[in-house]
């Protein structure tokens, strides 16, 4: 009698535990169109990149969560983008601890991203190897000899819409 109750209760629990209603929910809500990476963000309150240069006249630095289009992606690992913030200008986001990178193919599409903007100057030499690894000619590369003071961004949390 025992070992009768016993298999129909074993059935019971297998069955429970394929239903959670945590990942049916998860499911249901998430948005297939979306590709996350790092830190779990929101595209909620995401504030314009082309607006970014106003926000930080006077300030090194600030927490901020920015969308705009990517227009360019490191072409060997996927480590760095690059994000247009308004009069011909870009930026360079990174991603914080090198904990994460972004498909080599992302350029042209929109993204939202949170961390930190802080003003940079960026050597010849770091210019030099995002030339070349953004795909760059030898000549184009040899031309860059002034290090350049920009924005820069580093990123905890990168939405990217497919």
């Amino acid at each position: 009698m025992k070992k009768l109750l016993f298999v129909p209760l074993i059935a019971l629990f297998s069955a429970c535990g394929n239903n959670n209603p945590e990942t049916k929910n998860e499911t249901a809500t998430k948005d297939t169109t979306l590709q996350y990476f790092g830190d779990s963000i929101t595209t909620e309150g995401a504030l314009a990149a082309d607006q970014l240069s106003t926000m930080m006249k006077g300030k090194d630095s600030m927490k901020v969560k920015l969308t705009g289009t990517i227009e360019a992606v490191c072409q060997k690992k996927g480590c760095w983008m690059n994000i247009g913030i308004g009069n011909n200008q870009s930026m360079k986001v990174r991603f914080k601890d090198y904990a994460f990178f972004v498909p080599k193919d992302a350029s042209g599409k929109m993204v939202y991203m949170e961390g930190v903007a802080k003003t940079d100057t960026t050597s010849v030499a770091e210019l030099k190897h995002y030339a070349e690894d953004g795909g760059k000619s030898k000549e184009e590369i040899a031309k860059i000899t002034e290090p350049e003071i920009n924005i820069g961004f580093e990123a905890n949390g990168v939405i990217i819409k497919k």
